[in-house]
């Protein structure tokens, strides 16, 4: 009894001098905390100055009349200020920031800045896995509701599934943008689009003309799924090698839709990626016709039909502007050769 007394007694001892490390450890912590809060706002603050600076060069070089000399020295200068608001970037991707109007209303004034490049990777990771997870799991309800459970029910959890899938990428996408992710332009109002679609598919009440655009809303998902399945390993490789090149950002994401940095091995996927752009504007054109039908009654397909035509717009004059921008460089490079 005595012996185990004194074993208990010593383990205590040795709990308490883990506890006063701790203690000390984590002062330290708190110190270094304070420290790197201070750091900062002075790397914030003198960003922001140096921004202002460069503004107000860059406008004092723009002057309509100079010397070859001076334009050369113009040209240097633009050049070397180009170089730093990219190191801007950079910078400002490990330092907090203000959240967008977006985030401030769906999370509130929450720091989501990550600060450490393995931060970074795990959450882009982890969207990745999620955007390809949530794909298949889209694709087989897809299936199931058009083949199977033919269900009012049944495709209103569909229609559920697919605003809380686009309504998560608007968010992690935000979060990512914050981070230092360079996705921008029509690929992020793409997902916006997509959940306002979605709901209102969730609030079109079931009845006739549901039923006459059902099928076919449920094949165009099938066929979108398996677009986005081929999509996301054919990035993924692209991605893989160009980072492993060094010519690619490692926050750079698999989005929807055709980047300027793919190219090579397209040629498979470009058919596909054309034929789900036509079929959305094709969904337009059936509920245009639907809405004037002497049954229709519900403002939804009014709003679904200008819905899938911008949809229709938006992913296929981007995919031929970044073709054709492609197309024009490759054009170039010949011509120098």
């Amino acid at each position: 009894m005595r012996a185990q007394l004194e074993r208990e007694r010593g383990e205590w001892r040795e709990l308490e001098r883990e506890f006063r490390e701790l203690q000390e450890t984590h002062k330290v912590y708190r110190q270094k905390l304070e420290e790197v809060t201070s750091l900062q706002t002075a790397c914030s603050s003198s960003i922001q100055r140096q921004k202002k600076t460069l503004r107000d060069l860059k406008h004092c070089l723009q002057r309509p009349r100079a010397t070859p000399e001076e334009f050369a020295l113009i040209e240097q200068i633009s050049a070397q200020i180009k170089e730093r608001q990219n190191a801007f970037f950079d910078m400002e991707a490990y330092l907090p920031k203000k959240n967008g109007l977006y985030l401030n209303l769906v999370l509130g004034n929450v720091n989501v800045t990550l600060l450490s490049n393995q931060a970074k990777f795990a959450y882009k990771d982890e969207y990745e896995k999620f955007k390809l997870y949530l794909t298949i799991i889209l694709l087989l309800g897809a299936v199931t509701c058009r083949f199977i459970l033919h269900y009012r029910v049944t495709d209103e959890v569909f229609n559920f599934l697919l605003v809380w899938y686009y309504c998560t990428l608007t968010i992690r996408e935000s979060i990512l943008i914050s981070n230092g992710s360079r996705i921008k332009g029509w690929w992020v109002s793409h997902h916006y689009v997509s959940t306002f679609l979605s709901g209102v598919m969730l609030t079109w009440p079931d009845g006739l003309m549901y039923q006459m655009f059902r099928s076919q809303f449920l094949a165009f998902s099938i066929f979108q799924s398996c677009v986005q399945f081929l999509q996301y390993y054919y990035q993924r490789g692209c991605l893989y090698r160009l980072r492993a090149l060094g010519e690619r950002n490692h926050l750079d994401l698999t989005v929807e839709g055709f980047q300027s940095w793919m190219w090579r091995g397209l040629t498979f996927l470009l058919p596909f990626l054309f034929c789900g752009h036509f079929w959305q504007l094709y969904n337009a054109i059936t509920l245009f016709g639907l809405s004037r039908h002497k049954e229709c009654k519900e403002w939804q397909v009014c709003v679904l039909a200008f819905t899938f035509l911008l949809l229709f717009l938006g992913n296929f004059l981007t995919t031929l502007k970044v073709v054709h921008t492609k197309l024009q460089k490759n054009k170039d490079k010949m011509k120098k050769l």
